[in-house]
């Protein structure tokens, strides 16, 4: 599990928890990448169209207290864009694959995590994969236009489908 953090210049700051153990790829020493799925919003799409910024921070819930953060720049890539080839192979199948995030690693940082609780992990949620698997491309490009062409605040996220 990590957490993804973007900011618009004016607006509001986005946080959002990714739990697919298979949707995390260390490229090289100073590049990542992570498969972003289908969801209720695109702030963090928006926010790297507008600026880039994102930290992605990883927690340890484990014996060792520690939290890292990865500062860096971030950029979409949309099935068919330049870098897909490259990116897609890294990940399994999912059903409601949307966009790869891939972040140039800038700075990392870790620090205690001292106050962070003891968790065991009771397995992965299916949940999202198995909404995803229930919509056919048709309805899965219709929740999209609906949930996913704008942040909250107004901000481009996601292009509509055209044609």
């Amino acid at each position: 599990m990590f957490f993804v953090a973007t900011a618009p210049r004016e607006g509001h700051v986005n946080v959002s928890p990714k739990g697919y153990a298979d949707t995390f790829a260390i490229i090289d020493p100073l590049t990542v990448a992570y498969l972003d799925l289908t969801g209720s919003g695109a702030e963090t799409a928006a926010h790297l169209r507008e600026n880039g910024r994102i930290t992605l921070m990883f927690c340890s819930f484990g014996r060792a207290p520690n939290i890292v953060r990865l500062h860096g720049t971030g950029r979409v890539v949309l099935p068919g864009e330049d870098g897909w080839a490259e990116l897609a192979p890294l990940f399994p199948a999912h059903p409601g694959a949307r966009a790869i995030i891939r972040v140039d690693v800038r700075r990392v940082s870790d620090s205690c995590g001292y106050s962070i609780p003891y968790m065991e992990p009771a397995g992965e949620r299916p949940t999202l994969n198995d909404w995803t698997a229930r919509k056919s491309p048709e309805q899965l490009a219709e929740y999209r236009v609906k949930k996913n062409t704008a942040s909250i605040d107004g901000l481009p996220a996601f292009d509509p489908p055209t044609g």
